[in-house]
């Protein structure tokens, strides 16, 4: 549907009728994107608990995660903000991630359709059955407000980490944040003032992640250049990287993520967003 100038101005009272171009140069943005690191330690205050942000810019940062796409415009996600240090040191444990304590602010990024269910109850409609479309599009949601969040944070002079170590822990997440069925947490995701010196991070050549009108599978030559550009992604105290064997120690056969699997699944079904057989 099209709307007119008049008719958005009445929908949404106070938005001015044009809104302003943003424009920055292609260098400007890609500078900006190249700016971006993984970090981990944080400046904190002089007793090492975490240096709050300004009021502004935690508004700001919120703000932009609010403002990410959606899709329905349901806004299938939520954000746990962890303020209480007892909160945090139980989330360090959990995720085995410990600048969780550290950091000027730490949120746990759910997906979410426990809302939408409530809004349904509320105005007495009768809640369809669609696990798989909750996961698919809550995840989806999820992640872009997470990304704006950080994008966000990145504009004012912060750095951040997204936190895959929930999957280590996901029973005792979904218990100690109290989160109700129709609730599944994605990712924690930590914000601050960088202290430390991150490299820039390799990324995979293009054409093996952007394709043009069919899917490029790669050839074997294409797959091994690859592995050889990300190889200083996985370098530690000034040895040589191996990102093949990263990548297997996350995902081949006995690896992590088959470890995380069951986990995974299993909170899927407490949360009743399993659509799987049993």
């Amino acid at each position: 549907m099209l709307f007119s100038v008049a008719r958005l101005t009445a929908i949404l009272p106070g938005m001015p009728a044009t809104l302003s171009t943003r424009t920055q140069s292609a260098a400007e943005v890609t500078a900006f994107y190249d700016a971006h690191r993984t970090v981990r330690q944080y400046v904190t205050a002089e007793d090492g608990s975490p240096l709050p942000l300004p009021a502004d810019h935690l508004e700001a940062i919120l703000h932009a995660a609010q403002r990410a796409p959606t899709d329905a415009t349901a806004q299938l996600y939520s954000l746990v903000r962890l303020t209480r240090p007892e909160v945090r040191e139980q989330m360090v444990t959990l995720t085995t991630n410990a600048h969780i304590a550290t950091a000027s602010e730490a949120f746990v990024v759910c997906a979410d359709v426990r809302r939408v269910v409530r809004v349904l109850e509320v105005t007495g409609q009768t809640p369809g059955h669609w696990p798989a479309i909750a996961v698919h599009f809550g995840i989806g949601d999820a992640v872009m407000a997470g990304t704006n969040l950080l994008t966000a944070a990145e504009m004012l002079g912060y750095q951040g980490c997204w936190i895959g170590g929930v999957m280590n822990g996901l029973d005792g997440i979904i218990d100690l944040l109290e989160l109700p069925p129709g609730v599944l947490p994605f990712a924690a995701l930590t914000i601050g003032r960088s202290a430390e010196d991150t490299p820039h991070r390799p990324r995979v050549p293009r054409p093996l992640v952007i394709h043009t009108d069919t899917y490029n599978n790669g050839t074997d030559e294409e797959i091994r250049d690859a592995v050889d550009i990300m190889n200083p992604i996985a370098s530690r105290k000034g040895q040589p990287g191996d990102w093949a064997r990263l990548m297997g120690a996350y995902f081949a056969v006995e690896g992590g993520m088959e470890g995380r699997e069951p986990r995974l699944v299993a909170a899927l079904k407490r949360q009743g967003m399993w659509s799987g057989e049993g």
